[in-house]
């Protein structure tokens, strides 16, 4: 074993669950991002199977669709030896009228190791975990938060660039409706990073200041020696009323194109977590343009979710 393999086999995730960013110390979140960093070199040799979950069930419960994180949950547990069943919530008994608490306490009596959960309601996977014996993983409830997206951003992050200490990173679209961008900033601002936001004053939450980044409705600005720039959906599906005049004025104001990059940094890398809306919040030559590390952000969403999964059966009770 390696000195940093031994690092990071010494280190301990005390937590039963991943519900949230917040209360995340740098030792921890490093912790992860170190495990991700191991489990990422692996992904890329041809023996990737491990044994971590052998004898292990995880069952994804997804409320909302989302075919990239069910299936980057369900690579990294069955990397790790573990056996996973999908739970397509649209046929199931909460179409029904099952309340999710009764959910929570079916799913139970499975007696599953781990639940990811997704649902369109800020606080329901709290609930949940509350109800099952398990450990419960938050795949992105409502608004609120999408731990493991933070992560993996993180990762990329430090990866392309070395480290994330110091850096400049700019977040832009929509900040009211991105639970993305409030785990992100959050865990930016715990390794050390100097966060900035830019969006419309229709797209930006109520005292924005409080997120703990730099506001800014002047994209152009915001980007001005950026050393990442981080952009976000717009999300229509959770919009009531309208936010932005139409899709070509918001993508002159606020979409990122080459002319607009050109403020930050040279080196700088752009990010976005998926599904690109290209020519509304990107356009198509930046989001395959050398500085895009989009891809790189799906390949270490497995690495991440193999990592979180790894920390939290060191948890799971010896049976």
């Amino acid at each position: 074993m390696s000195n940093a393999a031994a690092k990071v086999e010494a280190l301990h995730f005390p937590h039963r669950h991943l519900l949230t960013v917040e209360g995340l110390g740098a030792t921890e979140i490093n912790f992860l991002l170190d495990l991700a960093d191991s489990a990422a070199d692996d992904n890329r040799q041809v023996g990737k199977r491990r044994d971590i979950l052998r004898g292990r069930t995880l069952i994804n419960l997804f409320f909302e669709a989302s075919t990239r994180t069910q299936s980057s949950f369900e690579m990294a547990a069955k990397r790790l030896g573990g056996d996973v069943m999908n739970m397509n919530v649209s046929t199931s008994s909460v179409q029904k009228g099952e309340t999710l608490i009764d959910t929570a306490i079916t799913l139970n009596a499975m007696r599953p190791d781990i639940i990811v959960v997704r649902h369109h309601a800020a606080g329901a996977v709290e609930l949940l975990a509350q109800k099952v014996d398990c450990s419960v993983v938050n795949a992105g409830d409502g608004s609120h938060q999408h731990p493991t997206q933070a992560l993996l951003d993180a990762l990329t992050i430090r990866r392309a660039k070395g480290r994330i200490a110091g850096l400049t990173v700019a977040i832009c679209g929509d900040i009211l409706h991105s639970r993305v961008a409030r785990s992100n900033i959050i865990l930016l601002n715990a390794l050390g990073a100097r966060v900035r936001i830019a969006a419309p004053s229709t797209l930006l939450p109520a005292a924005p200041e409080r997120l703990g980044a730099e506001v800014y409705t002047d994209m152009w600005k915001a980007l001005e020696g950026a050393d990442v720039v981080m952009m976000l959906r717009l999300q229509r599906e959770r919009m009531e009323g309208s936010y932005v005049p139409s899709s070509r004025e918001y993508f002159h104001f606020f979409g990122l194109d080459h002319e607009k990059l050109a403020r930050a940094k040279p080196d700088a890398i752009v990010m976005h977590p998926g599904p690109m809306n290209r020519g509304v919040e990107i356009a198509s030559t930046v989001a395959d343009h050398s500085s895009s590390v989009i891809r790189e952000q799906v390949e270490m969403g497995v690495a991440v979710r193999m990592a979180v999964l790894e920390a939290l059966a060191r948890n799971l009770p010896k049976r």
